[in-house]
């Protein structure tokens, strides 16, 4: 412990073993190389403008770049998600490493679990993130990590194939050159974003398509460039917006704000609310014609829509109707009950389906992991697959176990 200003300012080198313990601790950290490589990197030399404590947070974000209307560009990554993501991509000594969206940290846990014998190669479309990322690795010792200006969505030719790609950015797609630069036997980690949900989502090569190994919850600032999300939003009224990135889902702002004001239905589920994330992400790939509901604070006070919409829920709207996601208390359902409300000419329908859902994936699926994704490059086919996404270079497909 040492004293500055009067306050208590713990160690790095002990904040960042009590990070590796508390990380072991939530299972984000499993192996031992893994474990290794967090210990060793100066983790708090990557965020130099924060305090150390922040850096070690497990949890926390530091903000790197912003725009001039204060929207945060680049973050250096909470340390849970990135021990997480290290994990799923099952790194080896003397592979080569391409990381999509530089801020310097990460790439050094990547040197240290490829060894000498390996590459690491991190590219930012940024020029000042690459920068910053280029001084804190020399300053930390990591020379080796090569840095590359270029739009992620291009890859990195030069160096393929990778046996990893690791991308650290939220993607709307899985470009060609993401596929193509990767080994035989490569893994690609993306955060995919579908629908407006995100998760790290572990690919291997499956013949021509890609299959999943493992997902999980993330969140990361969006992908700029050539790979940037194609989003509609429809803002509905002060405080309550409904977002889409399908093309295929209606998106009428006038006639859903009029559903607001319509009667509102509840339909109760009789299914238990549980695992909210994996519910949300069933329900955001499985319901006909998806959007997501976001509200502020004040507009839940209001009472114009339900808590589950501020930080963001499942809709299923029509033309002129909209039904999502709420909860009650029940005992008899393990603590709480999923239930649905809507509003517009077609709340019954929205709910009837929207409920039905709700007790399938209840029975069937209330378990984590029991997703399995697979993308598919190329035209998208018609029909369309069931549960199929179509995106700019392919379609995403989502099946439950």
């Amino acid at each position: 412990m040492t004293a500055l200003d009067g306050s208590t300012v713990r160690n790095p080198d002990a904040l960042r073993a009590d990070m590796v313990r508390a990380l072991r601790d939530q299972d984000a950290i499993t192996s031992e190389p893994v474990a290794a490589a967090f210990s060793a990197v100066p983790r708090h030399r990557f965020a130099p403008e924060a305090p150390p404590s922040l850096a070690y947070d497990l949890h926390s974000t530091v903000p790197v770049k912003k725009d001039d209307h204060g929207l945060v560009l680049s973050v250096m990554s909470a340390a849970h998600l990135q021990a997480v993501m290290l994990e799923q991509a099952d790194i080896e000594p003397g592979m080569k490493v391409l990381e999509i969206g530089s801020g310097g940290v990460n790439a050094a846990y990547l040197q240290e679990l490829v060894g000498p014998g390996g590459e690491v190669t991190t590219v930012d479309i940024d020029r000042d993130i690459v920068d910053r990322a280029r001084l804190c690795l020399d300053e930390a010792g990591y020379t080796q990590v090569k840095t590359v200006v270029a739009d992620g969505e291009s890859g990195v030719p030069d160096g393929a194939p990778y046996d990893r790609v690791i991308v650290t950015a939220a993607a709307w797609d899985i470009p060609p050159s993401w596929i193509g630069g990767l080994a035989e036997k490569g893994r690609l980690v993306v955060p995919l974003t579908v629908c407006g949900t995100t998760r790290s989502i572990a690919f291997d090569h499956d013949g021509d398509s890609l299959i999943s190994r493992s997902y999980g919850l993330a969140h990361f600032v969006p992908m700029q460039g050539e790979g940037a999300a194609e989003e509609r939003k429809a803002m509905l009224r002060d405080g309550v917006v409904v977002r889409t990135d399908n093309v295929r889902v209606p998106l009428s702002a006038p006639a859903l704000n009029r559903a607001l004001d319509a009667p509102r239905l509840e339909r109760w589920s009789g299914a238990a609310y549980d695992l909210p994330d994996e519910l949300d992400l069933y329900l955001t790939l499985n319901l006909s014609a998806v959007a997501r509901l976001h509200a502020d604070k004040e507009a839940i006070e209001r009472r114009l829509v339900e808590a589950s919409a501020l930080l963001g829920v499942p809709a299923l709207v029509s033309e002129d109707s909209i039904a999502y996601r709420t909860r009650r208390e029940n005992e008899e359902t393990g603590g709480y009950e999923s239930g649905v409300v809507a509003h517009g000419p077609q709340a019954e329908a929205l709910a009837d389906e929207y409920a039905h859902l709700l007790r399938r994936w209840a029975h069937d699926h209330r378990r984590r992991g029991a997703a399995t994704f697979r993308y598919l490059p190329g035209p998208a086919p018609s029909p369309l697959p069931q549960n199929a996404v179509p995106r700019r270079h392919g379609i995403v497909t989502a099946t439950w176990n």
